[in-house]
């Protein structure tokens, strides 16, 4: 994959019928329920049936399984992902027709012309950061747009047209095509070296930020805290925006002051500009997601909102798909789902999870309770082989957090395989040896659920398909959990595990 050519959006009312092609994936078929809702004819197909392309028809929408360049049928505008090769019959049919090919970030820009448009972009949190902005503002009493990369716990959809007003939504750096997007406000959570197989380092990344600074109409919100964000900042300062931002650094102008661990809720303090202090609560663990909340608060008091009711906004958020997600638990085991595939993201979650458990055990301790400390099994699927061969050390070093860790095969996505790149680059690098290699998935489920143990964390970590383990490792927690009461129940103790 290499960086997408911007291409400027066009009004909602003149795309006429639009095809989508991978109707099914997340960003596209949130933009289509987003037209859908806006009165356009929508049709698209994807490579596979799915629960997404049942519902869109539900709305409306053709759906087709598979790709075959009648299913253009009178299409006027065809929307194509960057993972759409130029060999897709549906694609190669549209060039033939002449019809107006946009991408799929296009097709989001579109959705932002003539509302109160926020993109969230970043390297990390951009998902989350989108889900909190939607949250606080439906808290505040607004009915907001939004397009998120997963599906908000609160409403269980990933897309919704709002009634008018603001419309918030993720703005991708990965491929670029965040270049597509004019926002009124906009917030960068972080930059960091990352998307290596589109990119040639660090300069370009932030060059592209740099671009990205000149398409924000209004105000630019960034997370100090991140040298790489910070340097943004400058960059939208010199070209003369105006920059807000947020952080636990002390010269920021929403600034967190305290960040207190209770479970999995996190509890924090953030600092008001006539030197007093807001007390507010998210429910997800960890650092990264308080500094996101306070970005979503940032976001709703430059629109003119309360500080004070957007803070406590932030205590409805109840999650996003993949971002810390509990999947269930079985014999005093929880399992979570997290989306983290870069080792920042690792790390962050693996803290945040190590410091969860810190605070159910001193919760345990101060009710006189004797509890020990549970332990994290990190069952980890490394994605793309580029990304596995660049961040080998990183990888190693973050899972290093983990008790026990369990590495699956690389999931390939949109590259090639590589000569000697496989995941025991990773497994080599942890700085411990409670490390399994396995390419088996069935095996992955069995080694997660036999290595738990009561008060432990299985935290499944990937952007492929290890999201589908989750499920499956709860089951194989409760089937030992019944082997072992029966085995108790008969006088035999043991622990019943094969």
């Amino acid at each position: 994959m290499t960086l997408v050519r911007p291409t400027d959006p066009i009004p909602v009312d003149e795309l006429g019928r639009t095809h989508f092609i991978g109707l099914g994936g997340a960003g596209m078929s949130g933009i289509a329920r987003v037209l859908l809702q806006s009165g356009v004819e929508v049709s698209g197909s994807d490579a596979r049936d799915s629960d997404t392309l049942r519902e869109l028809e539900e709305m409306g929408a053709r759906a087709h399984v598979g790709h075959a360049a009648e299913n253009l049928g009178a299409a006027e505008t065809v929307v194509v992902s960057s993972a759409v090769r130029e060999n897709n019959p549906e694609l190669a049919e549209a060039r033939r027709r002449g019809l107006r090919v946009l991408p799929r970030a296009a097709a989001l820009g579109a959705l932002l012309l003539g509302r109160e448009g926020i993109a969230i972009a970043g390297t990390h949190g951009k998902t989350t950061t989108t889900s909190m902005v939607t949250v606080v503002l439906q808290h505040l009493g607004v009915d907001p747009g939004y397009v998120i990369g997963g599906k908000l716990v609160t409403t269980g959809l990933g897309a919704d047209a709002g009634i008018g007003g603001p419309i918030a939504v993720e703005a991708d750096e990965s491929d670029g095509s965040f270049l597509m997007l004019s926002p009124k406000i906009a917030v960068v959570t972080n930059v960091e070296a990352d998307h290596l197989d589109n990119y040639s380092g660090i300069e370009e990344i932030h060059a592209n930020f740099a671009s990205f600074v000149d398409r924000v109409e209004r105000t630019l919100i960034v997370g100090i805290d991140d040298e790489g964000a910070r340097r943004v900042a400058r960059t939208a300062r010199e070209r003369g925006k105006k920059v807000l931002t947020y952080g636990e650094t002390a010269d920021a102008d929403y600034r967190i002051t305290r960040i207190r661990p209770r479970g999995f809720t996190t509890e924090f303090t953030l600092a008001t500009a006539d030197g007093g202090e807001i007390e507010g609560s998210v429910a997800v663990p960890g650092r990264h997601n308080v500094l996101n909340a306070a970005a979503a608060v940032a976001v709703a008091d430059e629109l003119g909102h309360d500080l004070e009711v957007a803070v406590e906004g932030i205590a409805d958020f109840g999650g996003a798909a993949r971002r810390f997600e509990a999947k269930g638990a079985a014999g005093g085991v929880g399992v979570y789902d997290s989306y983290a595939h870069h080792p920042t993201e690792l790390e962050a979650d693996l803290r945040a999870t190590r410091g969860a458990l810190e605070s159910f055990a001193e919760q345990a301790r101060e009710a006189g309770e004797e509890q020990p400390e549970g332990r994290i099994i990190a069952v980890f699927q490394p994605h793309l082989y580029s990304r596995t061969r660049i961040f080998a050390d990183e990888f190693g070093a973050a899972l290093t957090l983990a008790d026990e860790v369990v590495v699956l095969g690389i999931y390939a996505a949109r590259e090639d395989p590589e000569p000697g790149v496989t995941a025991e680059l990773i497994t080599s690098r942890v700085g411990h040896d409670r490390v399994h290699h396995t390419p088996d998935r069935a095996d992955a489920v069995r080694l997660a659920a036999d290595l738990a143990r009561p008060g432990d964390i299985v935290l499944t970590m990937g952007a492929g398909d290890i999201t589908e383990l989750g499920p499956l490792i709860v089951d194989r927690l409760a089937e030992v959990a019944d082997v072992e009461e029966m085995a108790e129940s008969l006088g035999r103790g043991g622990r019943g595990r094969d």
